[in-house]
């Protein structure tokens, strides 16, 4: 079960992992490619990078953005990985971390006409956008 947060959500998500009652792991049906992952359809890939070990993704569908943080080494393997999308006009974000198999993610937000900050984190290696895709 994936565990996504909000920027709400955090401090209960926080509490929850002090507690230690937070448990991840990768889906029973792992999706086949990172636009899978965000539900196919109209998703396209927009923009990527690359880190170590993965690549993280960036896909729209004309309203919606998706992110995937998706392994290319260490297949199976249960490994710390993080996504993450942030809205501007009001600071909203949606993330997922844990330790997966084969990618973290999907996390999606509308924001349609306005700027976001992306990315995410395998291991030790990470990259995170500034403000873009703005239109």
């Amino acid at each position: 079960m994936r565990k996504f947060r909000t920027k709400v959500a955090l401090p209960l998500v926080t509490a929850a992992m002090l507690a230690g009652s937070v448990v991840v792991s990768s889906p029973a049906n792992a999706a086949s490619s990172p636009i899978a992952a965000c539900g196919g359809g109209s998703y396209h890939v927009i923009d990527h990078h690359n880190i170590t070990g993965g690549v993280i993704y960036l896909m729209y569908n004309g309203r919606t953005n998706c992110a995937v943080t998706w392994k290319t080494a260490n297949l199976g393997k249960s490994t710390p990985m993080d996504v993450w999308i942030a809205r501007k006009n009001d600071a909203k974000s949606v993330e997922d971390e844990g330790s997966y198999a084969y990618y973290a993610g999907p996390v999606k937000i509308d924001a349609p006409g306005q700027c976001i900050n992306w990315g995410g984190r395998i291991s030790s290696s990470s990259w995170y956008s500034g403000w873009s895709h703005c239109g």
